[in-house]
């Protein structure tokens, strides 16, 4: 089986409120791609991984006028896709939601939220991620409450072969202080938001926790926004939040080959990355680990294999041109799979 992640830069823009592709000449998301040109590379980038199961991080927008199943569903017709069904779970107001596309003749999912529900108050005893998380993670004596602006996709996966997995797919807040000015004003809300992360990651690592304690087999994936060494705030905390996510390395931690790279930071040694920015006051371009796939120990046992399609660091994307170029064309990050015996 072949299971990847891909976070689609507006994905939604893509889309009328009925759900139809909207192939024309107009800017898209993307700066400088056309909304034709992004879906005809979406197109390409989705046909060459040929994945099982895509989970779609920024996703079309699901609200009263639009539907994420119905445009990702002719998105897939569109360009004749074996993964033509998808899911979501709870809708977020951000217009980017997270979903799963999949094949229904190789896996059978079902939306399966854990936790109880909470009011305002919120819980510290790990809720169901469209509820509200209490934490004092500043030890300042004071609880916070905190929510995610997208909440996980926790589903359970039924196998052709009949074996069940859960999978929770995720998109961590992302800490850059947007509209902050002046340099204090910009690290205060760099820090909540890093905050914030970090709780959003302690939340998250307590449902991880509950599935690897009942021997089920779990595979966390998505864009986490974050990574070992990725900003000067992560010292305030300790660690980074897909740090806290992997756990330790024992019975209870999760495995992704990037991310174990990442935290071990070697001299010399360069960390794969999954996205590409440009940086516009600097005229250049940034590359960042943030997509991952992580998987339970008694998954490591089903000879998994990643890969990051990387337009210029991964030989066979680099070596097709069309690949290469599509994948520039399609988002600012890249698809990364595992392919597994399940």
């Amino acid at each position: 089986m072949r299971i990847a992640t891909y976070n689609v830069e507006w994905f939604n823009s893509l889309f009328d409120d009925a759900g139809q592709l909207i192939a024309d000449d107009e800017p898209s998301g993307r700066q400088g791609v056309s909304r034709a040109r992004q879906l005809e590379a979406l197109g390409f980038v989705f046909t060459a991984i040929d994945a099982d199961l895509v989970m779609v991080i920024e996703a079309p927008d699901h609200n009263g006028r639009r539907s994420t199943v119905t445009a990702l569903a002719r998105f897939a017709a569109a360009f004749d896709l074996r993964i033509k069904q998808a899911i979501i779970g709870f809708p977020n107001e951000t217009q980017q939601e997270i979903a799963l596309m999949y094949d229904p003749y190789v896996v059978t999912p079902r939306h399966d939220p854990v936790g109880d529900a909470t009011g305002k108050k919120g819980s510290d005893a790990d809720p169901r991620f469209d509820g509200v998380f209490r934490i004092d993670l500043d030890l300042d004596g004071t609880e916070d409450l905190v929510g995610f602006s997208k909440p996980p996709l926790e589903l359970e996966l039924i196998t052709q072969r009949g074996e069940v997995v859960r999978m929770i797919g995720a998109h961590l807040k992302s800490k850059a202080p947007h509209g902050a000015r002046g340099r204090d004003a910009v690290m205060r809300l760099a820090i909540a938001n890093r905050r914030k992360q970090m709780a959003q990651a302690v939340w998250l690592r307590g449902r991880i926790m509950r599935h690897l304690i009942r021997g089920e087999s779990l595979i966390l994936l998505g864009d986490l926004n974050d990574g070992p060494g990725l900003d000067e705030y992560e010292s305030l905390f300790g660690r980074s939040s897909v740090e806290v996510l992997i756990g330790d390395d024992d019975d209870t931690g999760l495995y992704d080959p990037h991310a174990r790279v990442a935290v071990q930071r070697r001299p010399g040694v360069a960390s794969p990355t999954t996205a590409r920015f440009f940086i516009q006051h600097e005229d250049r371009y940034l590359e960042a680990l943030l997509d991952y796939i992580m998987i339970s120990p008694d998954l490591m046992r089903r000879n998994p294999r990643w890969r990051i399609w990387h337009p210029f660091h991964d030989p066979s994307c680099l070596q097709v041109p069309e690949l290469r170029d599509a994948l520039i064309d399609a988002s600012d990050h890249y698809p990364v799979t595992l392919d597994i015996d399940l």
